[in-house]
């Protein structure tokens, strides 16, 4: 079921290159941004956060910069360019692939063991942890794009809609319910407004 992050953008439960690439999104039709200032891209951070393998705290979304949603918005667009490409059945840009493996090589991260209080694995990195976020946001990408995921992947069909979703059963057509049902009542309504059918 979809919700707004803190900066006003639809979270759907999706794999979390979707979910930024869904933080360009429509409302009635009518485009809207829902990166437009470092606090609504700290919010989304801060709403996924349980879904990064990259550790963010507190602290750390209090200085997401202009530089951090410069990045974020870039690597926001690769990703709707990408999936436009992958529906379409057609070779991505080459550009945008380049731009997407920047973005992945950004943050360099690695795997640490932890024993106390038992053992455990924590993502490091040698980069700020909001850097870090968002390069591994790049690194998904690159697997959902590069791997079968892709192949699951869907625009939705709802009026209006402009979201990524993966679908999970083969009967899903919309990104969330709130979309079937505005789709089924403009075909109802189309119905209703074409009036009776004379044979």
């Amino acid at each position: 079921m979809a919700h707004l992050t803190g900066g006003g953008a639809p979270l759907l439960g999706e794999p979390p290159p979707i979910e930024l690439g869904n933080t360009s999104y429509a409302v009635r039709g009518r485009a809207r941004e829902g990166l437009e200032s470092a606090e609504h891209l700290a919010a989304w951070l801060r709403d996924v956060r349980p879904h990064l393998a990259v550790t963010l705290a507190d602290a750390d979304l209090h200085d997401v910069t202009d530089g951090d949603l410069h990045a974020a918005r870039e690597l926001r667009d690769v990703i709707r360019s990408l999936a436009a490409a992958t529906m379409d059945g057609r070779e991505p840009d080459p550009a945008t692939v380049a731009t997407l493996n920047h973005h992945a090589s950004l943050t360099p991260r690695w795997r640490e063991l932890r024993t106390a209080p038992e053992p455990g694995m924590t993502v490091c990195s040698a980069g700020r942890p909001v850097a870090a976020a968002l390069a591994w946001l790049a690194e998904e990408a690159v697997a959902l794009f590069a791997g079968p995921l892709r192949h699951d992947l869907r625009a939705c069909h709802g009026p209006g809609c402009v979201l990524y979703f993966v679908r999970e059963s083969p009967r899903r057509e919309w990104c969330s319910p709130g979309c079937g049902n505005r789709a089924r009542a403009a075909r109802h309504y189309a119905k209703v407004r074409q009036g009776p059918q004379i044979s």
